[in-house]
Parts: C-alpha cells; sequence; structure tokens
C-alpha cells in the first residue's frame, strides 16, 4: 500500500507537471481532446479509487469513487449545483461515468483542490468509503491537494454532452512521460517560468485560504467573548444568590435554636403536667367509666349519621352523572340545532332562487303576451280587410251572373226571333260567343281569385285559432302567476315565520350554552383541578422556562398547572374561593370573558 500511494503521488506530481507545461504553450486553454488533460484525469481516478471499500449488494460488488465525492456537497453548499448537474444528465447511467463527469465541472470552476480539501479534513467521514492505509486517508492526500491548487491558473472549456463517460478504460499511457535528456535541458527556462508563476498562484490560493480562516477564527472569537460575558453576568449573579441563600440560612439556623429552647421548656412543663395528670386520672377513672357509656352510645348514633351521609354522597354522585347525561345531551341537541339552522338557512336560500326564477318567468311571460296581443290586433285588421274584399269580389260575382243570365235569355230570344235569320245573324252570333269565352273566362279567373281568397281565409282562420290558443295559454300562464304569486305569499310568511324560529332558537342556543358554561363551572367546582406537584413542573407551562432559585413556581387555583410569576400575578375571586386567589394569564382572560358574555347577555 505504501509503495502504491508513493507510485501514484509521483504520477500525480508528473502528470501535473505536464498539463502545466503543454498548458502554458497552449496559451492556458484547455480542451476535452487535449491528451495530457485526460492523462491528469486518469490519474486522478486511480488516486480516488485507491484504498476504496468494497460495498456489496444485491446484484454484486460495487467499487465506486462517487460515494465521497457526494460527500462535498453536504460539507460545501457551493458544490450542490456540480452535484445536482451530474445527476440530471441523462447520458451518465453508472455511478463511474457520474464521478467522472464530476471532476471534469469541478476543474472547470477551478475549486477541485478546495472540495478534496475539505473532504480530506473530515477523515471521519471518508473512512466509511477508505481503508486507513488508503492514499485519501494519509498525508499523501493532502500533498496532492496541494499539487492541484496549481491547476487554478488553467482555463478548462470541457463539453460533457455526447461524450461516453460511463464506458472509458482508465489506463495510464507512460509514454507522455518519457521524454529525452535534450528536451529536458532545453526546457529549463520555460520550466523555471512556469514554477515561478506556480508559486506565485499557490501563495495567492494560500492567502485566501488564511484570509477565509483567519475571518472565520474572528468571528468565533467574537461569540466565545460574547459567552464568556453572558457565562460572567450569569456568574455574579448566582454568587449573590449563594450570598442571599448563606444568610436566609444562618437565619434559619439561630431559628432553630430558638425553636429547640423552646421545645426543651415545653418538654419539662409536658412532663410535669403529665404527673399532675395523672393524678387526676385516678381521680377520674370511676367518672370515666360512667363517661364511656355515654361515649359508645354517641358513638352508634354518629355511625347512622356516617351510614346517612354515606347515602347522601351515594345520592350526590348520582346526581352528578345526571349532570354529566344532561351535559352530554345539551351538546347533543347544540349540534342538532345548528344543523337545523344550516338546514333552514340553505332552503331559504332555495325559496329565494325559486322567487327570482319565478320573478323572471312573470317578466318574460308578460313581454310575450304584450307581442302576441299586438299579432292579434294586426290579424284581426288583415281579416276585416280580407272579409270586405271577399264581400266586393261576391258582388262582383252575383253581377257578372245576372249578366251572364241577361246575355243567355237575350240571345235565346234572338234565336227564337232570328231564326228564320240565322244566316244574317251568324256573325253577331259568333261575336255573342267571343262574348261569352270571354265572360266565361272572366268567371273563371273570378272563380280562381274566389277560391284564393278562400284559401288566404282559411289560413288567417287556422292562425286566428292558433292565436286563440295561446290566448287561452296566456290566460293559464296567467292562472299560473296568480298561484305561483299565491305560493310566493305563503312562502314569504313560511319564512318570516322561520327567520322569528331562527331567532328564537339561537336565543335558546346562548341560553343553553350560558347553562353549559355554568354546569361545566359547577362539575369542575365538583370535581376539583388536578392539582399538579411541584417535582412535576420543571418548566412554566405558558412560558415553557426554565424554573431556577430566581422563577419561583406558583400554582393557578383555576387550572391547577405550575407557571412562573409573570405569567400567574393576575387574582380573580372564583366560585370555590371566597377571596381573590392567584391565576394565570390564559384562564384569567377566559374568566374574564365568560363574566361579560354573562353580563351582555
Amino acid at each position: 500500500m505504501m509503495e502504491e500511494r508513493a507510485n501514484l503521488m509521483h504520477m500525480m506530481k508528473l502528470s501535473i507537471k505536464v498539463l502545466l507545461q503543454s498548458a502554458l504553450s497552449l496559451g492556458r486553454s484547455l480542451d476535452a481532446d487535449h491528451a495530457p488533460l485526460q492523462q491528469f484525469f486518469v490519474v486522478m481516478e486511480h488516486c480516488l479509487k485507491h484504498g476504496l471499500k468494497v460495498k456489496k449488494s444485491f446484484i454484486g460488488q460495487n467499487k465506486s469513487f462517487f460515494g465521497p465525492l457526494e460527500l462535498v456537497e453536504k460539507l460545501c453548499p457551493e458544490a450542490s449545483d456540480i452535484a445536482t448537474s451530474v445527476r440530471n444528465l441523462p447520458e451518465l447511467k453508472t455511478a463511474v461515468g457520474r464521478g467522472r463527469a464530476w471532476l471534469y465541472l469541478a476543474l472547470m470552476q477551478k475549486k477541485l483542490a478546495d472540495y478534496l480539501k475539505v473532504l480530506i479534513d473530515n477523515k471521519h467521514l471518508l473512512s466509511e468509503f477508505y481503508e486507513p492505509e488508503a492514499l485519501m486517508m494519509e498525508e499523501e492526500g493532502m500533498v496532492i491537494v496541494g499539487l492541484l491548487v496549481g491547476l487554478n491558473v488553467l482555463d478548462a472549456n470541457l463539453c460533457l454532452k455526447g461524450e461516453d463517460l460511463d464506458s472509458q478504460v482508465g489506463v495510464i499511457d507512460f509514454s507522455l512521460y518519457l521524454k529525452d535528456m535534450q528536451d529536458l535541458d532545453g526546457g529549463k527556462e520555460h520550466e523555471r517560468i512556469t514554477d515561478v508563476l506556480d508559486q506565485k498562484n499557490y501563495v495567492e490560493e494560500l492567502n485566501r485560504h488564511l484570509s477565509c480562516t483567519v475571518g472565520d477564527l474572528q468571528t468565533k472569537i467574537d461569540g466565545l467573548e460574547k459567552t464568556n460575558s453572558k457565562l460572567q453576568e450569569e456568574l455574579s449573579a448566582a454568587t449573590d444568590r449563594i450570598f442571599s441563600l448563606q444568610e436566609e440560612q444562618q437565619q434559619l439556623r439561630e431559628q432553630n435554636e430558638l425553636i429547640r429552647e423552646r421545645s426543651e421548656k415545653s418538654v419539662e412543663i409536658t412532663k410535669q403536667d403529665t404527673k399532675v395528670e395523672l393524678e387526676t386520672y385516678k381521680q377520674t377513672r370511676q367518672g370515666l367509666d360512667k363517661m364511656y357509656s355515654d361515649v359508645w352510645k354517641q358513638l352508634k348514633e354518629e355511625k347512622k349519621a356516617h351510614l346517612e351521609l354515606e347515602k347522601e354522597l351515594e345520592l350526590q354522585i348520582g346526581m352528578k352523572t345526571e349532570m354529566e347525561i344532561a351535559m352530554k345531551l345539551l351538546e347533543k341537541d347544540t349540534h342538532e340545532k345548528q344543523d337545523t339552522l344550516v338546514a333552514l338557512r340553505q332552503q331559504l336560500e332555495e325559496v329565494k332562487a325559486i322567487n327570482l326564477q319565478m320573478f323572471h318567468k312573470v317578466q318574460d311571460t308578460e313581454s310575450s303576451l304584450q307581442q302576441k296581443d299586438e299579432a292579434i290586433a294586426s290579424f284581426e285588421e288583415k281579416i276585416n280587410q280580407v272579409m270586405s274584399s271577399m264581400k266586393q269580389m261576391e258582388e262582383r260575382l252575383q253581377h257578372s251572373e245576372s249578366a251572364r243570365q241577361g246575355a243567355e235569355e237575350r240571345s235565346r230570344r234572338l234565336q227564337r226571333e232570328l231564326g228564320c235569320r240565322s244566316g244574317a245573324l251568324q256573325e253577331q252570333l259568333s261575336q255573342l260567343q267571343a262574348q261569352c269565352s270571354s265572360l266565361e273566362k272572366e268567371l273563371k279567373s273570378e272563380k280562381e281569385q274566389r277560391q284564393a281568397l278562400q284559401r288566404e281565409l282559411q289560413c288567417e282562420k287556422d292562425t286566428s285559432s292558433l292565436l286563440r290558443a295561446e290566448l287561452q295559454q296566456v290566460e293559464g300562464l296567467k292562472r299560473e302567476l296568480r298561484a305561483l304569486q299565491d305560493e310566493k305569499a305563503e312562502l314569504q310568511k313560511v319564512c318570516d315565520e322561520q327567520e322569528q324560529a331562527l331567532q328564537e332558537m339561537g336565543l335558546h342556543l346562548s341560553q343553553s350554552k350560558l347553562k353549559m358554561e355554568d354546569i361545566k363551572e359547577v362539575n369542575k367546582a365538583l370535581k376539583g383541578h388536578t392539582w399538579l406537584k411541584d417535582d412535576e413542573a420543571t418548566h412554566c407551562k405558558q412560558c415553557e422556562k426554565e424554573f431556577s432559585i430566581s422563577r419561583r413556581k406558583h400554582h393557578c387555583r383555576n387550572c391547577g398547572h405550575i407557571f412562573c410569576n409573570t405569567c400567574s400575578s393576575n387574582e380573580l375571586a372564583l366560585p370555590s374561593y371566597p377571596k381573590p386567589v392567584r391565576v394565570c394569564d390564559s384562564c384569567h382572560t377566559l374568566l374574564l370573558q365568560r363574566c361579560s358574555s354573562s353580563t351582555g347577555s
């Protein structure tokens, strides 16, 4: 293990040296295709893998250096960006690939040396991943960190997208480090310049680290000075308290001596009294026998009274249970009444919505009624016009028929009179026939007009029947509207009654709540609050500050809990205490609210 550490350290020195030389020749900017940079990452990977513990799982053995690199995120919050970006890369599927991507990003940020220094400073965390003789656990790890500081001079432009970091084979290429002696002799001056630059950058990095450590130490010193001043103040307060306690102890000792002297004197007096009482006892023994019989009788009477008191106590316990049952029933009644109140409010809202809908429907029906009345009036005017035109056409028909009949009679007369003159009057007949044909044509046209008028009359009659049906529907809607208005009035009455009932229910509920509070207070007075012992409480119930010699304990006479003096400085008269007693702040506000609510009701 020692030889491996030494070889890896020498390889790291060579790789960093070659990388710096090639970077200076290229202008201190490197790409991913740069061969010395790739060899540097290979050597770095070998250094991180040295002495790694093998983790066994269900799949098999796992030996990855990404586990210790993940610790940097917890120890140094600046490295959280690197860890999240490495986890979010979709191309990386193995822990080895993630570790290589982490090294690339740390080098681009120029903080690879800082992150590894944080890891090596916390070796107790690294012991979970590395063997005790691993390179990262020994002094060689700090040497490598010092070598890595020189890489902060370089600018690395590495693209992680498209590179297969999971399947790369990490093999060290020794051909880069085997050079001719001429090259070594020719580049001494160049090496000196690079060494000077590296030393300068290394010193600047060390100065930056030292300034950071100095600032941290200064803040720690300020914090320690503040804590020291606080401790000194507490110490002075404690010493003052100790002196006061010593004075109290001396006073108590003096009082104890006085009590001893008094007790000794009282003991001597009691001895003398006992002697006198013995003499009187012998004399009064006879009278005591008689008194004994009287006392025996009194004892029997007291036993009977005791039995009666026990019976009364049982009755009181029964009354207490009945009171609890009544309390539960009252709570149930209040819950049921609240539910009924909610249901009644919902019904009221539904009734209001129905009223609004009916009001909108009534407005719509009234507007439609007005439109239909106007349509009916227009249709009646049209019917009157059609009837007048029909009468005129019938009169024309009658005139035409009478003219036709006259013409036929005339033709018959002419046929009779001019039967003999047929040859001469055939021309007149042809004229008359032409007139007849024209009259027939006129008659046909008039008949067609009459049929068209009859059709129009039928259509008008149909429309009038439809309008009458709509009128009947409107009348039905008016009736429904009246019925709905009646229902609305009834619902309004019911609503008013329900509102009155709700008001009465609210009054009953307030009264029942007051009764409940009175019953609870009586029940509390009967039961008595749980009185906490002094040993059970170490902190104040309200402010949760610890009790001490300066912060004394005080019981609340209402709830029985223990508070400090600031949280229980109020006094109130309770039902179980005739005089005002000490009460905590919460009980004080609660009792005042109850008193104000009872006086307001």
